[in-house]
């Protein structure tokens, strides 16, 4: 990932966010909705953080953070960013609540035409509460920003709404922002507009 030339970003602003979504476990292997359940990441998507140190060399971060969940944390470590490590309570990943563990053909049995990112999780979270997470997160990076860029290593559905949010849309939006387990984004400026340099690389 090359550092992006179209950014011009307004003071108090970080130049870039970087997205990183962790590598694979066995659960999203599966389909299964993994929030809160803590699994490290499986033997693929360890070799999915390593390849990250190579595509990331050369990129110089302000800050790195990361979500508590083993599989995050694994994949900054793997990716070379261990030591640097913020922890970020808000960045773990969607609560689904009395659907953990269970894949969308299974929540659509009871509940016909399920969408996660309208409709929430019984006993989890809904989309407005995950918006605010968002909102959160962008706040802290944005108050005091130096100008460089941030490094996040999250979760998909996650970072998902994390980068509807930081185009101004709808928390529900995320559900267009398709994620793979390993997969680096990037949010930025087109002159002072906020944008979406690279997505799903």
């Amino acid at each position: 990932m090359s550092t992006p030339s179209a950014s011009s970003q307004p003071a108090g602003a970080p130049a870039s966010i970087v997205l990183v979504r962790h590598g694979a476990t066995q659960w999203s292997r599966n389909g299964r909705h993994t929030g809160r359940t803590d699994l490290p990441l499986d033997e693929g998507g360890r070799a999915q953080a390593a390849q990250l140190r190579q595509r990331l060399e050369g990129r110089s971060f302000e800050r790195v953070l990361s979500s508590p969940l083993k599989r995050a944390l694994e994949t900054c470590r793997l990716a070379g960013f261990g030591d640097r490590c913020e922890v970020v309570d808000d960045l773990a990943e969607w609560h689904y609540g009395s659907f953990e563990g269970l894949t969308t053909a299974e929540v659509r049995e009871q509940h016909p035409g399920w969408q996660v990112f309208l409709d929430g999780a019984p006993e989890g979270e809904s989309p407005e509460k995950i918006g605010a997470r968002a909102d959160r997160v962008l706040a802290m990076i944005c108050d005091g920003a130096e100008g460089g860029s941030v490094i996040i290593f999250s979760h998909g559905h996650f970072l998902r709404v994390l980068a509807a949010r930081w185009l101004g849309l709808d928390p529900s939006e995320g559900r267009h922002f398709v994620l793979d387990a390993g997969g680096l984004s990037e949010l930025g400026f087109e002159r002072e507009v906020r944008a979406l340099l690279t997505w799903n690389s």
